[in-house]
């Protein structure tokens, strides 16, 4: 008798897709936005292989004070932050393409990104969403936010403690 295993393995964009519309399906218990006062606004400079190329990194920089924050990410997130700053379309939707659509047909949008903390040499960030008139904050990988804010032309936004320790610390994730 032959012992065959099967194993359903689901492609990166309906996996996406899925977590996508179950984030925005769950009720969320109420998350306070941070307000942008007290926020940088980042721009993206672009992307960089680091001495050695085993990483790449992502160069923002607050439009303000001009304080710079550097996220080393692998290379597909590197692509997918690469690919909208050099005005790059697919012949067919992405990930990140794919959850702006999703986001469409479900009548919500991205109104902005925050890069909200550094804890233990990595980062995070928060996707705020806007959907029936609320607003709705989704934890997210800050690779995944910037590639999705860049796509949705929205703001990029740093705390100040993440900036803060970005000057103290070195090689985050």
């Amino acid at each position: 008798m032959n012992n065959l295993r099967y194993s359903v393995v689901l492609p990166l964009p309906i996996l996406s897709a899925c977590i996508l519309s179950i984030a925005l399906l769950v009720p969320w218990t109420a998350i306070h936005a941070e307000e942008p006062q007290d926020l940088s606004e980042m721009e993206v400079l672009g992307v960089a292989a680091t001495q050695g190329g085993d990483q790449t990194a992502v160069l923002l920089r607050s439009k303000g004070s001009k304080r710079e924050l550097t996220l080393f990410v692998g290379p597909f997130e590197a692509q997918s932050i690469a690919a909208p700053l050099q005005q790059l379309r697919p012949p067919r939707p992405l990930t990140h393409d794919l959850t702006l659509s999703l986001l469409t047909a479900l009548h919500s949008h991205l109104r902005r990104v925050i890069i909200s903390d550094l804890r233990d040499n990595t980062y995070y960030a928060t996707l705020h969403l806007e959907a029936d008139g609320k607003e709705i904050a989704v934890d997210s990988r800050p690779s995944d936010a910037i590639g999705l804010a860049l796509r949705a032309g929205v703001p990029i936004y740093a705390n100040p403690k993440v900036l803060d320790g970005a000057s103290a610390q070195r090689s985050p994730r």
